[in-house]
């Protein structure tokens, strides 16, 4: 079910990725460092991706999607800025694929009320929806992503540890659909595992969107040196790299290594004595110094709004190439045409 690295590098052309992200706000550094960058990687190696832009995700867990066209510009430009290739890469919204979304209902029919209430996934997003109803989208979450993996018929999918019941529902669908119809539409997706490092928000907790805590890509420098300033740390003087027992101060060192190519380790070392003001001047310095170029081209990217939305009208029409010859194919397969 696992994918390796050495299995990729081996034979990239073997593999073609999806993945992406829901736009409900700018992506941050605990993206990039988490996704975005391992996302560059592939595409360089030559692997195919594609990335969806999770339009009709956003309803999961809201009423509304918030201005979900402005916030789709705001993501390619991110990926953009970040060194996605949109010549090698389909960038695509989930709702302009209406063929993807007809992948819903026989996919629905090949999972059980139970399998779907087991989904530890679910449960913990439902525990954290703070609503007062889950709505039938959440409740069938995993086959929407298994849609979006399937209908490009993505046979490589990076995850983190917490999101392998969601794919596993996917695996489930590909094999139970090939069983039922005697074929082999679908292949059975496998995971890459992501190994990417745990970013804290600057007030400790987990870095989100929406809990003000995380430094966007967007960010200029004083407002970095600013995030940076106000970051939780402890009142021990000594840096040192210790996860388990100074989380925060961990973070903020883990931060400064990756942008400067180091381990947090030695940062630390290097740090010593000089307390929790030195170790945000340098992590400060470091941040901004790793941004330089890319902040740069986002600049350059976002003075011209119509290339952001000639990519993903490109990428639109790509998607809905493929997805219409997968919906043919399955139709063919069920006797429906």
């Amino acid at each position: 079910m696992q994918t390796s690295t050495v299995q990729i590098q081996q034979d990239p052309a073997r593999y073609r990725v999806l993945t992406g992200d829901r736009p409900t706000g700018p992506l941050h550094l605990g993206h990039y460092f988490g996704t975005l960058q391992n996302r560059v990687c592939l595409q360089q190696l030559g692997v195919e991706l594609f990335l969806v832009i999770a339009d009709y995700q956003v309803l999961t867990d809201r009423d509304t999607a918030d201005r979900p066209a402005e916030r789709a510009e705001d993501l390619v430009l991110d990926y953009l800025a970040a060194g996605v290739d949109p010549e090698r890469a389909t960038i695509f919204t989930h709702s302009a694929v209406p063929a993807l979304n007809q992948l819903l209902l026989p996919f629905l029919s090949l999972v059980s009320v139970a399998e779907l209430q087991r989904n530890p996934t679910v449960k913990d997003e439902i525990a954290h929806s703070q609503q007062n109803s889950v709505s039938g989208l959440m409740f069938t979450y995993p086959v929407h992503q298994a849609a979006d993996i399937l209908f490009c018929k993505a046979n490589l999918v990076p995850v983190g540890q917490d999101q392998l019941p969601h794919l596993e529902t996917t695996r489930t669908i590909a094999r139970r659909f090939n069983d039922r119809y005697a074929t082999t539409v679908f292949p059975t997706p496998e995971a890459l595992l992501s190994d990417a490092p745990l970013l804290l928000g600057t007030d400790g907790g987990k870095m989100s969107k929406s809990r003000g805590n995380a430094i966007a890509l967007g960010a200029d420098t004083d407002q970095t040196a600013q995030m940076i300033r106000g970051a939780k740390t402890d009142t021990e003087r000594r840096i040192s790299y210790d996860p388990e027992q100074r989380p925060e101060v961990s973070s903020l060192l883990l931060l400064g290594a990756l942008c400067e190519g180091l381990q947090p380790q030695d940062v630390a070392e290097e740090i010593g004595d000089g307390g929790s003001a030195t170790l945000k001047r340098r992590v400060t310095e470091a941040v901004n110094e790793y941004l330089r170029p890319i902040r740069a081209r986002r600049a350059e990217l976002a003075a011209d709004r119509a290339h952001l939305r000639a990519v993903l009208r490109a990428g639109n029409e790509r998607a809905n190439a493929v997805a219409d010859v997968t919906l043919a194919e399955v139709r063919e397969v069920m006797g429906m045409r």
